[in-house]
């Protein structure tokens, strides 16, 4: 299968759901990590640690990874990053998303969720300028929430 997990920065995805990405590529499946931003400004970062850092842990994790140029912590939903992220959808073709889950205290993580829902819609779209032929990915799965303290019952847990 080919899985696209959408993060709003570098780590989220590795943070929420690192374990399961370890056993999608130990049963043979194509995985590609999107981060929306670059994750900077940080308390204690940079924009070139965060870079390497983020690719070695693709390295490690033996997926692709692609960083988008979208502002940290100014992150929206809007029209241009639905039709990126859609054009994205169309060129990867995922059996799966995997994306934030909107109940979240992070203003980025709440947006990801939003844009990966609106932009899995929009890739299927036949009349209209976004890059690719229509597609629609099948499967939407949101991962657990990094900035919470509500009580969530899973649907499922991978262990």
């Amino acid at each position: 299968m080919k899985i696209v997990c959408v993060g709003a920065h570098p780590d989220d995805v590795e943070l929420s759901m690192g374990g399961s990405i370890l056993l999608f590529r130990t049963l043979g499946h194509e995985v590609t990590i999107l981060d929306l931003t670059n994750g900077e400004p940080t308390p204690f970062g940079s924009e070139e640690i965060r870079k390497k850092e983020s690719f070695e842990a693709a390295k490690l994790l033996d997926v692709t990874r692609q960083t988008l140029s979208y502002p940290n912590r100014f992150l929206l939903d809007t029209i241009e990053i639905r039709k990126k992220l859609a054009s994205i959808f169309r060129e990867l073709k995922p059996d799966f998303v995997f994306t934030h889950y909107e109940f979240d205290l992070h203003p980025d993580h709440i947006a990801t969720s939003k844009i990966s829902e609106s932009a899995r819609f929009y890739s299927k779209l036949t009349k209209s300028d976004i890059i690719g032929e229509p597609f629609f990915p099948s499967n939407l799965v949101y991962y657990f929430p990094n900035h919470t303290h509500i009580q969530l019952l899973p649907t499922f847990c991978i262990d």
